[in-house]
């Protein structure tokens, strides 16, 4: 029995705190370290070719903002798990349990195994004997465990604007805080460069990025050795100083050491390096891949072609049909402007005073040019979006675009590829949502390690695009939509290079790796065929000049092959009717008696006829060959010197732009 005053067993309870909300916040740094895949960071390969393409993409555009010929130079180190763990402090430790481990092999599977490879060498023995080839099985492998991974120091090197001292943890320890975030025609996908690398770095191998940095001008270097607190979205910086820079040198040198597969994606990155020569002629790039195993070590030189560099894209003006409610109220709520006037004016593109005072006349009586455009309501805002997305505007242009140019990109294909002829156009800029874009083009044939049949290249504002290739707009119109057979080119057989190049203001891209440009935008699908059937005529007209130069050469062999023939069946002909003259059964004219006379007195023989006969076939040849010269714009024979500028040369001149070249008058 309980007494009275004692508390009943099981029945006591606690007071109840309030419960906590459960609502949770994620930094940006932290939804994109747990959604790395939307960055391109899908496994260890494809993030060392993200990495690398991130940090080659910025050395460029620094370099191309100060209208600095680029030098990029990247090299990817390999680290063997003991480097790496004297690296982190981490002493190696042999293996005590074995079985613990997923590569572990039980002595079935072992004696399985070799008794596999034993068969395999016995059936090669057989097969040496009787001499036919056997290919080797490729050795077996145990399934790889995460202590397995590789790890590679990935550096990046270039000649740019460098970065100001104190931005530097920003710039790479916050992510969503950057330069490119204007409305203009930009390289990058995301906006997160280097900071997803970091993001990847402290995720795979908790080391920190290391950052060089000068700015012209500037008697030191700025070193930073930095990672990122996720979850905070702010950077860890572990030292941050000011070094001497004797060399004067300006740029940045970024060096990240991550986790990643180089043997997968080998061919990969090497040719984005590929792909990015072909796009930037007028860019040096150095690549280097270092191993233990000297055999493995990889160096590459593109070397640059040119030094005329496209215009540095501008910051452009969104156009009304290309803006939402949101983006409205953002610039209602950053503008400089007073009145709903001004406001229109000079916040967006295409819309002059006259239209501005049109479009508030049509917007009701509640609206008025010189109302206060803070004073705006939700309602009214929705208001002027409606009327946005209704109304007719002029097209936006294509001046703040800045597309590689033919000459650039014809300059590329020829350095890398070494086609036997090539063909490039550049089309007007087009509009879609609002958004300018210009779609260039470029068609080879032949070429240097190129295969059979075609070859896609694309790139979206003068990035190359390498994955998810089935669906992308160029891949479909250059598979379906072009009958290649008309402009005498051999889809299956010849060495087919198709390039094709948007660049926008906003690129379309489909998917949440923005990898391809979607198919289904008749806007651009248009534009992409129309400038790989303008490359195709092109090329055409040069193949059946082509064709016809080898039907001539074909007639000339033929002709020559049946001279000996030829020359004796009309000598046994003149000889017969030169006795039929001397006889005087027959009576000639005066030329023919002469060419008669001759032969019956051996002034003309045989060879004399076959000499004569050779030079013939000869002149006929040669005067086809000139005319498909002249036909061909060929000039054998240049009636003046002509002298090439080395590209380090100071000199002030005046540019004339072609299609295929560029003419500098030298001041």
């Amino acid at each position: 029995m309980e007494s009275e005053g004692e508390p009943k067993k099981g029945k006591s309870k606690t007071p109840k705190k309030p419960k906590e909300s459960d609502l949770k916040q994620k930094s940006p740094a932290e939804f994109f370290a747990e959604n790395k895949n939307i960055a391109g960071f899908d496994n260890p390969g494809k993030c060392l070719y993200t990495t690398v393409r991130e940090l080659v993409e910025n050395s460029l555009d620094s370099a191309e903002s100060i209208s600095e010929l680029p030098v990029v130079e990247v090299t990817i180190e390999e680290i063997g798990k003991s480097k790496f763990n004297s690296m982190i402090g981490l002493v190696d430790r042999e293996r005590v349990d074995a079985e613990l481990y997923d590569d572990f092999e039980t002595q079935k599977a072992r004696e399985k195994r070799l008794a596999k490879e034993a068969r395999a060498q016995e059936l090669q023995a057989k097969n040496a004997a009787l001499g036919k080839k056997f290919k080797e099985p490729s050795a077996t492998k145990g399934v790889k465990g995460r202590g397995d991974a590789s790890f590679y120091r990935v550096t990046c090197k270039d000649n740019g604007r460098g970065m100001p001292h104190d931005d530097i943890p920003n710039m790479f320890g916050r992510v969503l805080s950057g330069t490119k975030y204007g409305l203009k025609q930009t390289r990058g996908k995301f906006g997160l460069g280097a900071k997803m690398a970091l993001i990847w770095s402290k995720m795979s191998t908790g080391l920190p990025i290391e950052i060089s940095s000068s700015m012209g001008g500037q008697n030191f270097t700025s070193f930073c050795r930095l990672d990122i607190d996720i979850h905070k979205n702010i950077p860890h910086v572990h030292l941050h100083e000011k070094r001497e820079n004797k060399d004067r040198w300006h740029g940045a040198e970024i060096q990240v050491v991550i986790e990643g597969n180089w043997t997968t994606y080998r061919s990969k990155i090497l040719h984005y390096m590929r792909q990015m020569a072909v796009i930037t002629p007028y860019a040096q790039f150095l690549f280097k891949f270092i191993s233990d195993t000297a055999d493995k070590n990889v160096t590459i030189r593109f070397a640059r072609r040119t030094d005329v560099m496209p215009p540095v894209p501008v910051e452009t003006k969104h156009h009304p049909s290309s803006v939402d409610l949101l983006l409205i109220k953002r610039l209602i709520a950053e503008t400089s402007k007073q009145t709903l006037l001004q406001f229109l004016q000079h916040e967006f593109v295409n819309i002059g005073k006259a239209l501005a005072e049109r479009l508030i006349g049509e917007m009701g009586p509640e609206f008025s040019p010189k109302m206060p455009v803070k004073s705006l309501t939700s309602q009214q805002i929705v208001r002027i979006n409606q009327l946005f997305r209704q109304a007719k505007f002029d097209d936006p242009s294509g001046d703040c675009l800045s597309p590689a140019g033919e000459y650039n990109l014809r300059l590329g294909i020829i350095k890398e590829l070494h086609p036997d002829m090539v063909a490039t156009y550049s089309g007007s800029a087009q509009v879609f949502e609002g958004h300018p874009f210009i779609v260039e083009a470029g068609v080879s044939v032949g070429g240097k390690d190129v295969k059979q049949g075609l070859n896609i290249f694309r790139f979206a504002n003068r990035i190359p695009l390498l994955f998810e290739q089935g669906g992308d707009v160029v891949t479909r119109t250059a598979m379906k939509r072009i009958n290649w057979s008309s402009y005498k080119i051999n889809q299956a057989q010849d060495k087919i290079g198709v390039f094709v190049s948007i660049v926008s203001t906003k690129i379309p891209f489909k998917g949440t790796g923005k990898e391809y440009i979607g198919d289904d935008i008749s806007e651009i699908a248009t534009a992409v065929k129309s400038a790989i059937k303008q490359c195709c005529l092109q090329l055409k007209s040069k193949i059946v000049k082509k064709m016809q130069a080898r039907e001539q050469q074909e007639r000339k062999r033929n002709l020559s092959k049946y001279i000996p023939d030829a020359t004796n069946a009309v000598y046994d002909v003149l000889k017969e009717i030169s006795q039929f003259h001397a006889s005087k059964k027959r009576r000639y004219e005066e030329a023919d008696a002469d060419i008669l006379s001759k032969v019956r007195s051996r002034s003309i023989t045989k060879d004399t006829l076959k000499e004569m006969l050779s030079q013939y076939v000869e002149k006929v040849d040669y005067e086809m060959a000139l005319e498909y010269a002249t036909q061909s714009g060929v000039n054998e024979e240049p009636k003046e010197n002509i002298y090439i500028q080395a590209l380090e040369a100071g000199y002030n001149f005046i540019e004339l732009h072609s299609s295929n070249f560029i003419f500098r008058l030298i001041q």
